[in-house]
């Protein structure tokens, strides 16, 4: 191996030590350069080689496991969505509002509303999963910004 190859190994190591932070520390106020200075990284470092590696910014998929946990939440049904917007560390329920519709498709009351609906026709699934298995379900409902849902769909057809 090469010196280059041993920095790229060693910069995909701190990549990740950055993305298991996000999972773990979603609900915290967390920044850029804030991830950056705990691996001594630029901010601006750190925001190419993250998306090289992961194809999204850092505060893209921090706002993705935002949403992903919000949707669960919301799902259970026993907080308002100025609750879970708070619980899952965002400050502002606009911009939560925003970054939920663009990644789910609907707004979060929205979505609550038809959780609710279907919970209530004995179907524990999130809107649109029934008579999906849930292993399935999850992967179906995983927050996706509207562009590369779009994308997705077209592929399909």
């Amino acid at each position: 191996m090469t010196s280059r190859d041993d920095q790229r190994l060693r910069d995909l190591a701190r990549l990740r030590r950055i993305r298991d932070r996000i999972d773990r520390e979603y609900a915290r106020p967390l920044d850029v350069e804030a991830l950056a200075r705990g691996e001594h990284m630029s901010a601006g470092h750190l925001s190419r080689e993250f998306r090289r590696a992961y194809g999204e910014s850092p505060y893209s998929y921090l706002m993705t496991r935002r949403v992903e946990r919000a949707m669960t939440l919301l799902r259970r049904g026993d907080l308002s969505v100025t609750e879970v917007c708070f619980a899952v560390g965002c400050s502002s329920l606009g911009t939560f509002s925003t970054r939920f519709t663009e990644l789910v498709g609907m707004p979060p009351s929205v979505f609550k509303r038809k959780s609710a609906a279907s919970e209530q026709a004995s179907e524990p699934s999130a809107p649109g999963t029934e008579g999906i298995p849930a292993c399935v379900a999850k992967q179906v409902t995983r927050p996706v910004r509207n562009r590369e849902a779009r994308e997705r769909a077209s592929s399909l057809a």
